[in-house]
C-alpha cells in the first residue's frame, strides 16, 4: 500500500508538471474545482455519491472469477466515463484524492482541497459497507476465485 500511494502521488506531480510545462496555468493544472453554479457542500455530497458507486463497482467485479480481467476492467472504465459525463460540471467528478491534490498544491490553492480528500474518503467507506451489507464477510474460497487462480465452474 505505501508504495502503491507513493506512485500516485509521484505520477500525479508528473502529470501536473507536465501540464504546467506544455500549457501554462491553463485550466487551472487540470485541478478539480466546484462548479460555479453548485457551490461547495454540492461538490462534496457528488464526490461522496461518485466514490460510493465507484468502490461498489470495483467490489462487485473483483469479487468473482468470471469477473476479472477485461469484465471488471469495462466496468469500471465506464463507470467513471459515465460519472466524469455527468458529473464534471458539478465537481469535476474527481473520486481520487491525490488527482485532486497534486494540481492544488502546484496552484498553491488548498482553498477546495478538503472536498476532494473528505468527499472520497466518505464515499470510499460507505463503499465497503455497502459491499459488506450485500455480500457479507469475505470468505477464503471467494479471495482465491476472485483472484483467478482457479476455475469456480471445475469445483
Amino acid at each position: 500500500m505505501p508504495a502503491y500511494l507513493a506512485a500516485q502521488i509521484a505520477g500525479s506531480i508528473i502529470a501536473v508538471y507536465l501540464l504546467q510545462s506544455l500549457f501554462g496555468t491553463a485550466g487551472h493544472l487540470g485541478a478539480t474545482i466546484p462548479g460555479a453554479r453548485f457551490g461547495d457542500l454540492k461538490a462534496f455530497a457528488i464526490e461522496i455519491v461518485l466514490t460510493t458507486g465507484l468502490v461498489n463497482t470495483i467490489l462487485g467485479t473483483a469479487s468473482g472469477a468470471r469477473n476479472i480481467g477485461t469484465n471488471g476492467s469495462i466496468a469500471v472504465a465506464g463507470y467513471i466515463i459515465m460519472a466524469g459525463l455527468w458529473a464534471s460540471p458539478i465537481s469535476g467528478a474527481s473520486m481520487n484524492p491525490v488527482r485532486s491534490f497534486a494540481p492544488d498544491l502546484f496552484r498553491g490553492d488548498f482553498s477546495t482541497t478538503w472536498i476532494y480528500i473528505a468527499g472520497p474518503l466518505c464515499g470510499a467507506l460507505i463503499g465497503v459497507l455497502f459491499e459488506w451489507i450485500l455480500k457479507g464477510a469475505p470468505t477464503a474460497e471467494g479471495t482465491i476465485a476472485a483472484q483467478g487462480t482457479i476455475d469456480i465452474d471445475a469445483l
